[in-house]
């Protein structure tokens, strides 16, 4: 009895975390552009190595600041993927 109650818990913590991932919102943040200007992005197989290259143009000063609401930029390919090529 123990057991059949451990495990219909388990079955319904399952059940409640997987109604809640398919009711997370899409996707909204944009992708890495594959572009000219990004092209050398995709090629970098590092993604840290990759992110110490994006303050080159999106620092404040820059051709594409980022906005103020913006996250700190350490981690840009956490959230902007990069698409396939």
């Amino acid at each position: 009895m123990k057991n059949l109650l451990i495990n219909s818990l388990f079955v319904a913590i399952c059940l409640i975390i997987l109604i809640f991932l398919f009711a997370a919102p899409e996707e909204t943040t944009s992708k890495l552009p594959n572009n000219s200007i990004h092209a050398e992005f995709h090629q970098i197989k590092s993604k840290k190595e990759a992110d110490r290259l994006c303050v080159a143009c999106h620092a404040d000063g820059k051709q594409a600041p980022l906005p103020e609401d913006h996250p700190a930029p350490f981690r840009c390919l956490f959230c902007h993927k990069r698409e396939p090529l």
